[in-house]
């Protein structure tokens, strides 16, 4: 997001304007999307539903917790989250959805939709928001798309964060209580982070130097495995002049990576499909590159990376890379020991049979891949306006207690001020060749 670009309080609150809303319920995985308006704009919102966050800094939600509503999988990083947020959040509720285990990319509106729209409407139903004064439809307005259905009251669905289903499983009972405004586009959710993170400068560097070490030749096929927003097949096509076919299971993100790369005028250049990386919808040997970036931690990654293999042709180059959740991130921030020690260890959240480490070289290695290249790469990010470091603060503001949190802010000021203030975490990257026989 450039530094002149309206932040996502001012969207959605120019949104609701439009709308005719004055008070409007909103529900969000992603808390940080509503945070500033909670902190600056509490008469703008009635109830406020957590939706299985897996990061929650409950500091800008104190001045309304009890309006806050927070729904956690009885198991993984939304049960932690909820947990260390319900301590600091007298007054907010929290229901615990029994037997569930919520990643960030887990479905929660298909999987469990009769319980989610049970604990909101029970919730919600005790506070109060405005019906818009526009009819239902649909539009555009601030940068966000929004589609409204049913009456009453108004409820704001933001985004999930990598959710197929997003809010729809929900949407039609939920849409007997309220008038339902789902809102998306590229400025909020999981595609906000996904293009966050792709347009930092050493993000773009990694990624460059995956395409370097692929080395594809003119006129060879490259294959993108779980592409989520195109984020970084937009930047491929800007790169090399090679045919791009990009998959991905999940069918929202497909819609706005197929949008957003009309609007770069690039349409013509990659082919978006449905695929699931444990069982490629292509022939054997149809690729000379195969590349993946943060997809092996949410699936089987032993069998995508014998899928990316097969599909390769003999002489195929294969790129990987995967989060690092066993090396430390890093704030460059002046803060006691104690604390640097506390926020060290990344959120551990992969999947069963994923890869999020350095198993990823000895993976690639059995899968049959030879001529390996393996490094771990360092992502800097120094946007603290941006909704990937938002994201990933809001786990470390989660972390502190009310000691900690007034060094750490204070630290924080002083970085800004200086022109110091910047984070650093790790992937791991490796690129292997299939043997020619």
């Amino acid at each position: 997001m450039p530094h002149d670009e309206p932040s996502p309080t001012a969207r959605l609150t120019a949104l609701l304007d439009h709308l005719g809303i004055g008070r409007a319920h909103v529900a969000s995985q992603i808390p940080s999307d509503i945070a500033g308006l909670a902190a600056a704009h509490p008469e703008r919102l009635g109830g406020i539903i957590c939706a299985t966050p897996v990061r929650l800094d409950p500091g800008p939600f104190t001045a309304v917790a009890d309006r806050v509503l927070m729904i956690a999988g009885e198991y993984g990083p939304t049960f932690e989250a909820t947990n260390r947020a319900a301590a600091r959040l007298p007054g907010a509720r929290r229901v615990i959805l029994d037997s569930y285990d919520a990643q960030g990319w887990a479905d929660t509106a298909a999987d469990r939709t009769a319980e989610l729209t049970e604990a909101m409407i029970g919730f919600l139903s005790a506070h109060m928001a405005d019906p818009p004064t526009i009819a239902a439809g649909a539009g555009a307005h601030a940068g966000l798309t929004y589609r409204t259905a049913g009456s009453g009251p108004a409820l704001v669905l933001l985004p999930f964060f990598l959710a197929a289903s997003q809010w729809e499983p929900a949407i039609p009972e939920l849409a007997r209580h309220f008038t339902v405004i789902a809102v998306g586009g590229r400025h909020l959710g999981g595609v906000a982070m996904l293009e966050a993170r792709a347009q930092a400068p050493s993000y773009r560097a990694m990624f460059r130097s995956l395409v370097d070490a692929m080395a594809p030749a003119p006129g060879e096929a490259i294959l993108d495995v779980g592409c989520g927003a195109g984020s970084l097949d937009r930047q491929l096509a800007r790169l090399v002049d090679n045919p791009i076919t990009a998959i991905d299971p999940n069918a929202f993100l497909l819609g706005e990576a197929t949008a957003l790369a009309a609007a770069e005028g690039l349409s013509a250049r990659i082919d978006f499909r449905p695929g699931n990386a444990e069982a490629l919808p292509f022939y054997d040997a149809a690729f000379g590159c195969v590349c993946s970036v943060t997809v092996l931690e949410e699936c089987d990654a032993d069998r995508a990376l014998a899928e990316m293999v097969r599909v390769g042709r003999p002489g195929a180059r294969i790129a990987v890379a995967v989060r690092a959740i066993d090396l430390p991130q890093w704030w460059n921030l002046d803060v006691p020991e104690a604390i640097r020690r506390k926020i060290a260890a990344p959120p551990q959240s992969v999947g069963p049979g994923g890869c999020a480490d350095a198993s990823l070289y000895r993976r690639m290695r059995r899968a049959g891949l030879g001529a390996l290249v393996s490094y771990p790469a360092m992502i800097t990010l120094d946007r603290p306006d941006g909704p990937i470091w938002r994201y990933r603060e809001d786990h470390v503001l989660s972390l502190l207690d009310s000691d900690e949190l007034p060094v750490w802010h204070a630290a924080r000021e002083r970085a800004a001020a200086e022109g110091t203030l910047l984070a650093a975490h790790a992937l791991h990257c490796c690129i292997g060749t299939k043997p020619a026989g």
